[in-house]
């Protein structure tokens, strides 16, 4: 790269839903973007979170100035803790965000060696040849700010996750005037959220929603559970003002949702009366009519609150015919099914169960822009260049539809994949090269040593299972000293299948008496043992299961 090159990329972000992280570098001045995670699905087996393959930030680590990021949500936050303890770097946030933060940090014991710097709205930062200020927008978490970066090339703006709500709860106006004043100073290239690029009109203010609450609180004749995203601090004040005006108490249930609340209560986000919140264990103390309970799992996540719930597994709480139960958030894409086995589950416990689409019930309401507001932050910046991102391709596409229809020229439109680098000079974007870009997959405690060889074996292990030979081997003349000993895990149940498993061990005991004939080498018997007994089965049973020799000479 050039020195006077300004280059734009993601390293996450970009076709798919989740794990953000954006890279802005002019010469030697790079500045980060958010760092967040995503959960697995069904085809990572095992894992725990995914993050963002970092290399090209460790191998130009000295020219890294920050990270900055837009809001408090897992899927901008999540990575923090694993991308600083392979790479520290001062971190810039705005209050409730950084407190979110915190609590990562801490319980990675990172929290005394990092630099927190706490920004706003107004805050005007210098990093090398880039000056950075900032500008309001909404969304389902307090304090979200965009962010536009001066370079010697031109303005470069990132608009975070953003809605026009003219209604907002905490009263925290979007910034449509500084937005404007961007614009006209002109924009060299814009980044722009895609989540909801394919529905049409207005997304509605999150106020619709407490009503509903209300409501639905007044209504309940028993106790009410109601799951959203921990961190929509404005739906959760909801929830609290709804409990308040119907006389009940408050209990919060996952961990999660429990250190939200204490995070922004704290700091001034979240007003809850004296008294109200309650302890997990008083629940059944109380009459059922007298409490609410907000929990976690409105994504189905199969460890949180709401999947224990709905399965009879949280020790001491109940969900017992006739209680209410809200899902006051929409389903993420790749979330339906687990969503929708948990509401099965529910109705059969006997339980009153409100979800679906935030208009068919009104209690869920997006915190991302619809067509007609990406539409207007494109018309208030009027870029020269426009990058659509966070969103699957489907939604990139739309978006630049849309940039089109308000006069974006086409061939200044770049769909690109996490990696590909958009590269400005003399105010001529191209695309022609990329970066290393991809998934680490963290499982416990280990971070990037699963990878796709130890997937493709568990996935193996879980749909065919495992044969485990044990092979005993006389040292000296390598003769058997016993028949092998073949022990099958998930391919099929021993006694019904003695047939099978002692034609495998009579295969191995023939495919040893060749070896020993013709080689010395315990790793090539190994290697002939797996090939022949898996051609054997697989022309039995048209099954492929796990082969395991394992060779003990004595």
């Amino acid at each position: 790269m050039a020195d006077n090159t300004l280059s734009v990329f993601a390293l996450g972000g970009i076709n798919e839903i989740g794990k953000n992280m954006y890279v802005l570098q002019y010469a030697d001045d790079i500045i980060v973007i958010d760092c967040g995670s995503k959960f697995p699905d069904e085809s990572t087996l095992g894992v725990d979170l995914i993050i963002q393959d970092i290399s090209y930030l460790q191998e130009n680590k000295e020219k890294i100035r920050a990270l900055i990021v837009t809001h408090g949500h897992e899927d901008h936050i999540g990575g923090i803790p694993y991308l600083l303890k392979q790479l520290p770097m001062p971190v810039y946030a705005t209050r409730l965000t950084l407190g979110l933060i915190q609590i990562k940090l801490k319980e990675h014991g990172l929290l005394r060696r990092t630099e927190l710097i706490q920004l706003n709205a107004n805050s005007e930062i210098e990093f090398g040849t880039i000056t950075t200020t900032f500008f309001k927008v909404n969304h389902s978490i307090p304090d979200c700010l965009g962010i536009a970066f001066q370079t010697p090339e031109g303005m470069v703006v990132h608009t975070g996750d953003f809605k026009f709500d003219l209604t907002p709860m905490n009263d925290e106006y979007p910034d449509i005037h500084k937005m404007a004043e961007i614009g006209k100073k002109g924009v060299l290239l814009l980044l722009s959220e895609s989540t909801n690029a394919e529905r049409p009109g207005f997304t509605q203010s999150e106020r619709v929603v407490g009503d509903h609450i209300e409501d639905a609180f007044r209504k309940a004749d028993q106790k009410i559970f109601i799951s959203t995203f921990a961190s929509n601090v404005h739906r959760v004040q909801q929830v609290v003002d709804a409990a308040q005006k119907t006389n009940r108490k408050l209990a919060l249930l996952g961990r999660s949702m429990v250190n939200v609340v204490s995070v922004a209560e704290e700091l001034g986000y979240l007003t809850i009366p004296e008294g109200m919140l309650i302890e997990a264990q008083e629940i059944n103390r109380l009459a059922p009519e007298r409490v609410a309970i907000l929990c976690t799992g409105s994504q189905g996540e199969p460890m949180a609150a709401l999947s224990r719930l709905a399965s009879s597994t949280f020790r001491g709480v109940s969900v017992l015919p006739g209680d209410t139960i809200i899902v006051a958030a929409g389903p993420i894409p790749g979330n339906e099914k687990d969503v929708a086995r948990i509401i099965d589950n529910l109705y059969r416990l006997g339980a009153k169960v409100v979800y679906g689409s935030g208009q068919t019930t009104g209690m869920h309401v997006s915190g991302h822009a619809h067509q007609e507001e990406l539409k207007l932050m494109l018309t208030l910046m009027k870029p020269t260049y426009f990058i659509p991102i966070h969103g699957e391709y489907r939604m990139l596409y739309m978006h630049k539809l849309l940039a089109e229809s308000v006069g974006v020229d086409s061939d200044n439109i770049f769909i690109i994949n996490n990696g590909d680098v958009v590269d400005i000079q003399h105010a001529v974007a191209r695309q022609t090269r990329s970066v290393e870009a991809g998934e680490v997959f963290v499982d416990g405690l280990g971070i990037g040593d699963v990878g796709k060889i130890v997937l493709r074996d568990r996935k193996l292990l879980s749909e065919e299972g495992m044969l485990v030979i044990m092979v005993t081997l006389n040292k000296s003349n390598r003769r058997l000293i016993t028949d092998p000993d073949t022990i099958s895990r998930g391919f099929v149940f021993d006694p019904d299948s003695t047939d099978l498993i002692s034609e495998v061990n009579q295969l191995v005991m023939a495919t040893a008496a060749e070896w020993r004939e013709t080689e010395a080498n315990s790793r090539n018997l190994k290697r002939k043992i797996k090939n022949a007994v898996e051609k054997m089965l697989y022309a039995r049973t048209k099954r492929r299961p796990m082969i395991l020799p394992f060779i003990i000479q004595i």
